[in-house]
């Protein structure tokens, strides 16, 4: 069993909290020593309790599931000896109310942009391949339960 760390530190100093006029902001550390500025999102706590330009817990959510979508996909195309040049996704995420009544992350999609090389370039189909792999293999894919849609941009 791997087992994976984040630490999640918020303080809030002088700040008057029973008001709920206090900071969202906080940061998150990692077990490899990376240290990436946190906050609620502006979409649902105001500024300046939340900080635009930090990173909120749907954008993690997001880019986690896009992240391990990607290495997925790079590790089977390797595999098939197709060459992978750049990846890029610009992928998004809707919030919505759930049929009980909670708001979450109903969708995710995906929409990557992959540019390959060499003298074996792969078709559509197994550029369609690699991706729904990518997906069924995908852990964080397999931790939630949020519909994720892959919509690739395929080489012209």
């Amino acid at each position: 069993m791997a087992e994976h760390t984040a630490e999640i530190v918020w303080e809030r100093g002088d700040q008057d909290f029973v008001s709920n006029r206090y900071s969202r902001k906080h940061v998150l550390r990692f077990d490899g020593g990376a240290e990436v500025p946190g906050s609620s999102s502006p979409h649902v706590v105001p500024l300046p309790m939340s900080d635009a330009s930090a990173v909120d817990p749907e954008e993690m959510l997001i880019a986690s599931i896009s992240a391990c979508h990607m290495l997925w996909f790079l590790a089977l195309a390797a595999k098939q000896r197709f060459v992978v040049d750049r990846y890029v996704d610009k992928a998004v995420g809707e919030m919505a109310k759930t049929a009980e009544g909670r708001m979450a992350v109903t969708v995710v999609t995906l929409r990557p942009d992959v540019t390959f090389s060499g003298e074996r370039l792969p078709t559509r189909a197994d550029i369609d391949h690699l991706h729904h792999a990518a997906h069924d293999a995908c852990f964080i894919a397999n931790s939630v339960k949020s519909e994720i849609r892959c919509e690739p941009v395929y080489p012209t």
